[in-house]
């Protein structure tokens, strides 16, 4: 794909300063330079846009108008008057589903078609081939279209079948593989031809909504919690596209953004509720405000992230509902890029016995889309490196990745002193800062963002073409499963070394690198196995040894719904290749 030109008056921002006022630090060289490779000016952060009061509209929108918050996005409003189905809003449409900066899926698919599928349950699942096979809600399944979504990715494929038939489930798979649709595409189907039976009273909006009269308690069905407020209203800008058009009203809470609005648009109503779980926890405390007694799904996104950021009471509480939840049938699922000893405990105390459990390819492995290159460096000549990387590329979308936020700082400070449009993220950040960052990254106001790995974990932004780990990823916080790539699009990675990295580090690097067909540097082929042959002893390996899989009365693919079958006598541990014919998926 050729890279996006940054700069032209398309990409010119809103609001912005007509042109940059240079400080004293900046480097002219060094910035005419990146002017002649391509790149555009810096721009200095607008602090009157910062200051001013928020508007309403698309948290994706390419306009650099006052900014708004993300949880403020436009939705589609159920009215009373209309029927089964609400009729099309053209103006949201566009916004929702032709945005040019929305990701589209459907690229290079070939490789995620060659990935291992392993499937560990009583319940052998039979994947679905397309979207049309899966039995989808019509109005679900046109939004699924109308998102550009043609073919089922793999956790796709093997996660809708197992929820569409009840089952708790444990997906394992690799950053960009398309987890938000696989639980959001079967929860969604199955409630919209229930949402007026199941759903709890709301205010009608259609003469518009009055605090003091219309508010009602949030009684949602669905809870999906992420560890960061980045993945949170990512999740919430994909379900604003599958619900429109349903009675289904997706909200989003997290820290750091006005309470007060968040709290208007759940006394609207809510039937889906993505948040953080600091957010959560607060407006849980809340009777008049939320209650989850309703609540049939409850989902886990990036379940390792949780536990890893310390949220474990949080998350127990969450898990358990606050109060009482009237669901008997209530469903529990859990998706993570990597699935250690922490999350099988979690999932061993609230998932039935007979979940689904499906790995696709190894915990934490890398795409085999992503072209990845190793660069050993001295400390003193890390960042001249870096600068010299980046003016070797064409001028497109890059993610830089660093350990620590005073690193962040301090390289999207010198990046920008050299001329580069960069700007960074980290959790010390303003909530409205890291939006707006955000917001110019995938714009391309600012191509370049420096991100610590939490900050940035599972963000999907198109036309991201180029990622570099500044920084070893460390042993402590998940080695190379730290360094996570999203998006099908073909791209490069690049690691830095400024010493000689330690074994656990370098053997895991030379074993990703040939286990995604890569050339290995002169520096780490010690590393390499004898016999070239790649062999994983990770953590997510010896999940047997503490959960159970017991045998049901039900096993898949049988008559009558496939819940007639005779019963498993022992758990099944199924292995498919992608493209072997007994999955019974023509690719």
């Amino acid at each position: 794909m050729a890279a996006t030109v940054y700069g032209s008056p398309r990409m010119e921002a809103k609001g912005m300063p007509d042109a940059p006022k240079f400080n004293g630090n900046m480097n002219s060289e060094a910035a005419a330079l990146a002017r002649e490779k391509g790149w555009a000016e810096p721009q200095h952060y607008n602090y009157a846009t910062y200051n001013a009061s928020p508007l309403t509209g698309g948290a994706t929108s390419g306009e650099y108008e006052a900014p708004t918050w993300a949880s403020t996005a436009a939705k589609y409003e159920w009215k009373d008057e209309y029927g089964d189905v609400g009729p099309r809003n053209e103006e949201l449409e566009q916004m929702l589903f032709r945005d040019e900066y929305t990701n589209r899926a459907g690229n290079l698919f070939e490789n995620l078609r060659e990935i291992k599928v392993t499937a560990e349950t009583t319940h052998q699942p039979n994947p679905i081939k397309s979207f049309d096979d899966a039995g989808l809600h019509p109005v679900l399944l046109e939004n699924v279209k109308l998102c550009g979504y043609e073919v089922p990715t793999p956790v796709q494929a093997y996660s809708i079948p197992a929820v569409m038939n009840g089952y708790d489930l444990i997906a394992v798979a690799q950053t960009g593989s398309g987890k938000t649709a696989a639980f959001l595409i079967p929860v969604l189907s199955k409630l919209m031809g229930k949402a007026k039976k199941l759903a709890a009273a709301r205010p009608d909006l259609t003469n518009g909504f009055n605090e003091s009269v219309d508010s009602v308690r949030a009684e949602p069905l669905v809870l999906i919690v992420a560890p960061t407020r980045e993945l949170a209203t990512q999740i919430f800008d994909e379900a604003r596209r599958l619900c429109y058009r349903s009675m289904l009203r997706p909200c989003v809470i997290y820290g750091g953004a006005p309470a007060r609005e968040q709290r208007i648009d759940l006394h609207k109503g809510c039937d889906i509720l993505i948040g953080t779980p600091g957010r959560i926890l607060d407006f849980m405390g809340r009777n008049s405000l939320l209650s989850l007694h309703r609540v049939k799904y409850t989902i886990i996104d990036e379940a390792d992230e949780m536990l890893h950021s310390n949220w474990e009471r949080e998350f127990t509480q969450i898990m358990s509902g606050g109060d009482v939840n009237e669901d008997a049938d209530h469903c529990y699922m859990m998706f993570s890029a990597t699935f250690n000893k922490e999350c099988r405990q979690v999932a061993r105390r609230f998932l039935s016995i007979d979940h689904v459990r499906i790995r696709i390819g190894r915990a934490g492995s890398s795409h085999l889309n992503v072209t990845q290159q190793v660069i050993y460096t001295e400390d003193d000549k890390k960042k001249k490196a870096l600068y010299d990387l980046i003016l070797s590329i064409p001028p497109s979308r890059t993610l830089v990745f660093v350990n620590n936020k005073q690193q962040a700082d301090l390289l999207d400070d010198f990046l920008f002193n050299n001329g580069l449009p960069s700007t960074s993220i980290h959790s010390d950040r303003t909530q409205r800062e890291r939006e707006d960052a955000i917001r110019a990254f995938r714009t391309g106001v600012c191509p370049i963002m420096v991100a610590t790995g939490i900050s940035a974990r599972g963000l999907d932004i198109r036309h991201v073409m180029h990622v570099i780990n500044f920084d070893l990823p460390s042993v402590e916080h998940g080695g190379i499963d730290e360094a996570h790539c999203k998006n099908w699009k073909r791209r490069t990675r690049h690691l830095f070394l400024q010493r000689r990295p330690r074994l656990a580090i370098a053997t895991d690097l030379a074993k990703v690198l040939l286990e995604c067909k890569q050339q290995i540097p002169d520096f780490l082929e010690t590393y390499v196995p004898e016999n070239g042959e790649v062999e994983w002893n990770d953590d997510t390996d010896g999940e047997d040894d503490d959960l159970d899989v017991a045998a049901t009365d039900a096993a898949w693919g049988g008559e009558n719904d496939g819940w007639d079958a005779p019963a498993a006598p022992a758990p099944v541990s199924k292995t498919d290749d992608w493209n072997a014919g007994n999955t019974g998926a023509a690719w």
